[in-house]
């Protein structure tokens, strides 16, 4: 039902497009989603979509800031999902979150369900490394974040996780494009399990 509203109205939204609901992309060369269309996450079978028009006006600097913008929340929602599954399948810590309170880790439910179990000055804690975190990518100086025109890719913020680096160049644009289809699958992901 829901999966196939979607696919007809991207196939409408593709007609009005290319002139064809099963998209002859090749005809419609004045688009200026065409100026990205050979940027890194752009994979097949969808190609560069764009649905919303964001990208629309060609503007390589606002692509940069979106694109930085979506590692960012790709990496962070990669993160959030595995700390949502990770309790559920080896368990949680021993102990207590709060002693004064008398709360351990494991009466803290996973999803919304923490909010109101979680005392004020742990989501306190929370809120000021989220702050700092954000502040680490605004360029301050001090952190060197990617905000102030330091000519690095988007993400690159100097450390090499051991793992993952490479020097191939093919190898390491197959790891980025993994890294952005996994980032989008888990920033859906993450809605879903709330």
């Amino acid at each position: 039902g829901r999966l196939a509203m979607m696919a007809i109205i991207g196939m409408f939204f593709q007609d009005g497009l290319t002139g064809s609901a099963w998209g002859d992309w090749a005809s419609y060369t004045d688009s200026p989603l065409r100026a990205f269309e050979n940027e890194l996450g752009v994979q097949a079978p969808v190609g560069f979509w764009d649905p919303a028009g964001l990208a629309a006006d060609g503007d390589a600097a606002v692509f940069r800031r979106r694109r930085i913008s979506e590692i960012k929340h790709g990496r962070i929602s990669m993160l959030a999902t595995m700390g949502y599954i990770t309790p559920e399948l080896v368990g949680k810590f021993p102990g207590y979150l709060s002693p004064y309170y008398n709360l351990k880790f494991e009466d803290v439910p996973n999803g919304l369900g923490a909010i109101s179990k979680v005392p004020f000055f742990g989501w306190l804690q929370i809120g000021l490394y989220a702050l700092y975190c954000e502040a680490a990518g605004l360029g301050f100086g001090y952190f060197g974040g990617d905000w102030d025109g330091d000519g690095r890719e988007p993400g690159d913020y100097g450390w090499k996780p051991p793992l993952l680096a490479t020097s191939d160049p093919e190898l390491r644009k197959k790891k980025l494009s993994a890294e952005l289809a996994n980032g989008r699958l888990a920033m859906m992901a993450i809605i879903g399990m709330f």
